[in-house]
C-alpha cells in the first residue's frame, strides 16, 4: 500500500509521528522493555483495559461490507429483544431470592419463637444454629466455586463500564454464586442487603445474555455472535446494573438514574432508551410476582419480600422551623458516612492483605464467627430490654399489638411478662431487614420506640455492619445504610415532637431524611438516591426535604473521604477515571505523562519469529506498526492490538513467504469482527498459547490489514486534563501522543458535520 495515496490523509498525518525516540502513550499498551515495565506495573497485572473503540481496519470493512440490510434490522432487533430478557431474567432472579430470603427467614423465627417457650437457651442454639448453616452455604459457595460474587459487585462494575475488565465477575458462575450467597448471607441475619448483589446479578445475565450463554457449561448460542465485542457488552451490563436497581427497590426511574450517575462513564440517548425499557420491564414483573404471591403461594413471603416503604399516610407538610433539624441530618449523615467509609476501608484493606491470603479456611471461620457474633447480640440485647405496654387500642384501633407470632412486623412479643406488651429492639432484630426498614419508617406511630433502643441498635448495627462488609459472602450496603440512618433518624425525629410538641411531626419522617442522609454520606449519590427514596416510599412531597440533606450530607462526606464504592474500587485496585480530573492536572501536559520515550513497533512486514519474540517480552496491548515511505522517511501507518495480532498467529492463514507487502483483498471472508473479541471477564488467548513450528517461525505477515489506520492523536502540548477527558468520556484504550504538527490540512466546525453539508460537498466532487 503507498502510504501517501492509498489511505488518502493518512500517511501525510503520520509522517512525523514515529522517530525512534518518539514516544506513544496508552493505558496498558505501547511498548516499553518487560524489564522496565513488569516492576512499575506488578500491582495492576490483576485488571485489563477494554476496547471499546472500534478498530477499523481493513478486516473490520471487508466484515461491514458483507453486511446488509437483514443484519443491520436483526442487529438492532436483538438490541431491543436482549433489554426485554434482560428485565424478565433480573425480575425472575429477584423474585428467586426474595421468596428463598422470607421463607428461610420465616422457617427460622417461627422454630425460634415457638422453641423459646420452653426454653429460651434451647431457642438460642436454633436462632445462631439456622443462621450460622445459612451463612456458612454462602461462604462455602463463594469461596469453593464463585470467588468473585463476593462483596456487592458494584464496584467492580464501576470499573468494567469505565473500561477495566476484572477477571471472573460476569460469569456464569459467578451469577449462580451470587444468586445463591445472598440468599444464604441476607437470610442468616447478617448486617448487609441484597440490593448492592442484585445489581451485580442483573449485569451477569445481561453479559451472558449478549454472549449467548457460558461456553464453559455447555449453554452457549452461536447465532448472536455479533454481540461478542466489548462496546456492544458495555451497553448490555448498562442496562442490566439498571435492572438490579429496579428490581431491588421497585424503583425502575431510580433504576436509570442509578446506572446513569453512579456506575457508567458512556452515555448516550440510544442507550437511555433501552436502559429505560429494560427498568420498566422489571416494574411489571415485580408487580405480578408480588401480585401471585399475596394469594398465599410463596409460602411466609409477602409483599414484604419486595421493598414497599409506604410513607405516604405520614406526615403532609412541614415547618420552616423543621429545617434546621432536617439540616442537622445531614450533617449527621455526612459524618457517619464519612465514618462508616473509613472504617469499613480499613477492615478490608485488613482483610485483603492480612487475614484473607491465608486461604479459604480462614475465610470460612471468619464469616461463621461473625455469623455467631451477630447471632448473640440479635437474640441476647432484646432479653436484656424492657417490655413496653401496647398503645391504647382505643385510641389507635388500627395498631395490632402485639402481632401474631406467624406475622412479623411493628410490636414484636418477645420475652414479656404480659401479653398487652411488646418489645421495641425485638421489632428490629427480630424481622428481615426490608420488614426492620418498615418498622423504623412506620408512620403515625408515635413513642412506639425509646430513645434507648434506639440508640443501642445504632450502636450495635453500627458496628456489625462495619464487620460484615469485606468479608466472602454476597453483601450490599444499601439496606444496612438505610437501617442505620433510619434508626438516628427517628430519634432526631422524637426530639423535634417531644422539642416543638405539635401533632403534624411524624417520626417516620425523620426516619427517611436520616436514610437518606447516611447513604448520600456514604455513597455520595445525590440525583439517582433521591428518585429511589421517592418510588420507594410514594411520597413526592417529601423530594424537596430529600434534595436538602442528600447536598449536605454529600458535601460534609467528601470533605473527609472519597465515596464507598470508589474507595472499594481503589482498595481493589481498579484503575477508575473519575468523573472529574484533578486540578494539578491543568499544568501538566500530555508528555508529561509518558513514562519513557522508547517505544517498540511492528514493521509493516514483519517476520513472525520477531512478533512472537516482542510479544513474549512485553506485556502490552497496542503496538505502532511503521512503514519506510519512498522518500526514505519513516510513517505509522496504525497502530495494531495484541489481541489481533494472537487471533493472525493463531490463524496463520495470512503467513506469507517472503517480505514483500500483500494485497489488501487477500484477508476478504477470512476474519469476523467477532475472531479478535476476547471472552468475557477472562485473560483470553496468550502467546504462549499459540504454536508455531521453525518453519513458521521464519515466516512473514503483513499487519496493514489489521491495523487501526486512525486511532486518536493529541499534541505532546495538550494539557493533561483534556487527555484525561477524551480518555473517559470517550471511553478510550490508547491515546498518542505525536510532536507538534507541521502542517495542517484544514479545520472541520460544527457546521462541517452536518449531514446535508456533508451531502453537499460529495455531490461537489463528483
Amino acid at each position: 500500500m503507498d502510504v501517501e495515496s492509498g489511505e488518502g490523509a493518512t500517511g501525510l498525518m503520520w509522517s512525523r509521528l514515529l522517530t525512534t525516540d518518539s514516544p506513544l502513550s496508552d493505558d496498558a499498551a505501547g511498548a516499553v522493555a518487560a524489564d522496565e515495565w513488569n516492576a512499575a506495573n506488578e500491582a495492576s497485572s490483576v485488571v485489563e483495559s477494554l476496547d471499546y473503540e472500534v478498530i477499523e481496519s481493513v478486516a473490520y470493512r471487508d466484515d461491514q461490507a458483507m453486511k446488509g440490510w437483514w443484519q443491520l434490522g436483526s442487529y438492532v432487533t436483538l438490541k431491543w429483544l436482549f433489554a426485554l430478557f434482560i428485565g424478565v431474567g433480573t425480575g425472575l432472579s429477584a423474585f428467586a431470592i426474595n421468596v428463598a430470603v422470607e421463607n428461610f427467614s420465616g422457617w427460622k423465627f417461627l422454630a425460634t419463637f415457638a422453641i423459646m417457650r420452653h426454653s429460651y437457651l434451647a431457642g438460642f442454639v436454633i436462632y445462631a444454629l439456622f443462621n450460622v448453616a445459612l451463612v456458612f452455604s454462602s461462604v462455602y459457595i463463594v469461596t469453593s466455586f464463585a470467588p468473585a460474587a463476593a462483596g456487592s459487585g458494584i464496584p467492580e462494575l464501576k470499573g468494567y463500564l469505565n473500561g477495566i475488565d476484572t477477571p471472573g465477575i460476569l460469569l456464569f458462575r459467578t451469577l449462580v454464586g451470587k444468586i445463591l450467597g445472598s440468599i444464604g448471607s441476607v437470610g442468616g441475619g447478617l448486617a448487609l442487603g441484597k440490593e448492592g448483589p442484585l445489581v451485580h446479578t442483573g449485569a451477569c445475565i445481561a453479559s451472558l445474555i449478549g454472549q449467548g450463554g457460558s461456553t464453559k457449561y455447555y449453554l452457549n448460542s452461536r447465532w448472536i455472535r455479533m454481540f461478542k465485542n466489548d462496546r456492544d457488552r458495555r451497553d448490555l451490563v448498562t442496562c442490566g446494573c439498571a435492572a438490579g436497581v429496579s428490581a431491588a427497590f421497585r424503583a425502575p426511574v431510580g433504576g436509570v438514574l442509578f446506572a446513569l450517575e453512579e456506575v457508567t462513564s458512556w452515555w448516550r440517548s440510544q442507550l437511555l432508551w433501552r436502559v429505560f425499557f429494560t427498568s420498566a420491564i422489571v416494574a411489571v414483573m415485580v408487580r405480578t410476582a408480588m401480585g401471585w404471591c399475596t394469594h398465599g403461594n410463596c409460602g411466609h413471603f409477602g409483599s414484604g419480600g419486595f421493598i414497599i416503604w409506604d410513607t405516604s399516610g405520614g406526615q403532609e407538610d412541614y415547618s420552616f422551623y423543621e429545617l434546621w433539624p432536617m439540616a442537622l441530618l445531614g450533617v449527621i449523615g455526612g459524618l457517619l458516612g464519612a465514618l462508616f467509609n473509613q472504617l469499613t476501608y480499613m477492615l478490608s484493606s485488613y482483610r485483603r492483605n492480612v487475614l484473607h491470603k491465608r486461604g479459604n479456611r480462614v475465610k470460612i471461620i471468619e464469616v461463621c464467627l461473625v455469623s455467631l457474633i451477630t447471632s448473640m447480640l440479635s437474640f441476647g440485647i432484646p432479653l436484656l430490654n424492657k417490655c413496653t405496654p401496647c398503645p391504647d387500642p382505643v385510641k389507635y384501633p388500627d395498631i395490632v399489638c402485639p402481632r401474631p407470632q406467624q406475622h412479623y412486623g411493628n410490636y414484636v412479643l418477645f420475652n414479656c411478662p404480659k401479653d398487652s406488651q411488646y418489645n421495641d429492639l425485638a421489632t428490629i432484630f427480630f424481622n428481615t431487614p426490608d420488614d426492620a426498614i418498615r418498622n423504623l419508617f412506620s408512620t403515625k406511630t408515635v413513642h412506639e420506640y425509646s430513645a434507648r433502643s434506639l440508640l443501642t441498635f445504632l450502636a450495635l448495627f453500627f458496628f456489625l455492619a462495619t464487620i460484615t462488609y469485606g468479608t466472602a459472602v454476597p453483601a450490599g450496603q444499601f439496606v444496612p445504610g438505610i437501617m442505620i440512618g433510619a434508626t438516628y433518624g427517628r430519634l432526631v425525629g422524637m426530639l423535634v415532637v417531644n422539642l416543638y410538641k405539635k401533632d403534624g411531626i411524624d417520626e417516620g419522617t425523620y426516619a427517611l431524611l436520616g436514610a437518606a442522609s447516611f447513604l448520600g454520606g456514604s455513597m455520595r449519590m445525590t440525583v439517582s438516591l433521591c428518585v429511589i427514596m421517592v418510588e420507594i416510599t410514594n411520597n413526592l412531597q417529601l423530594l424537596p426535604l430529600i434534595m436538602l440533606v442528600l447536598l449536605i450530607s454529600k458535601a460534609v462526606g467528601d470533605a473527609f473521604n472519597m465515596g464507598f464504592y470508589e474507595q472499594q474500587a481503589y482498595l481493589r485496585q481498579i484503575p477508575l477515571l473519575e468523573s472529574r480530573p484533578k486540578r494539578f492536572l491543568r499544568k501538566l501536559s500530555a508528555k508529561d505523562a509518558l513514562h519513557t520515550s522508547k517505544v517498540v513497533s511492528f514493521p509493516r512486514v514483519s517476520k513472525v519469529g520477531s512478533i512472537v519474540s516482542v510479544l513474549r517480552s512485553v506485556s502490552h496491548n497496542g503496538f505502532p506498526v511503521i512503514e519506510q515511505l519512498q522518500n526514505g522517511e519513516t510513517a505509522v501507518i496504525g497502530l495494531v492490538l495484541r489481541s489481533h495480532l494472537l487471533v493472525v498467529l493463531q490463524t496463520k492463514a495470512d503467513f506469507q513467504h517472503g517480505p514483500t507487502p500483500g494485497h489488501e483483498n487477500r484477508t476478504k471472508n477470512k476474519y469476523s469482527v467477532t475472531d479478535f473479541v476476547k471472552p468475557v471477564s477472562s485473560k483470553g488467548l496468550s502467546i504462549f498459547d499459540v504454536n508455531l513450528t521453525a518453519v513458521e517461525m521464519e515466516m512473514y505477515l503483513d499487519l496493514q490489514p489489521f491495523v487501526n489506520p486512525s486511532p486518536y492523536i493529541v499534541s505532546e502540548d495538550m494539557s493533561l486534563t483534556k487527555v484525561y477527558n477524551l480518555f473517559r468520556q470517550l471511553g478510550l484504550r490508547h491515546v498518542c501522543v505525536v510532536p507538534r504538527p507541521s502542517r495542517i490540512l484544514g479545520v472541520i466546525t460544527r457546521k462541517d458535520l452536518l449531514p446535508e453539508v456533508i451531502l453537499s460537498m460529495q455531490y461537489l466532487t463528483l
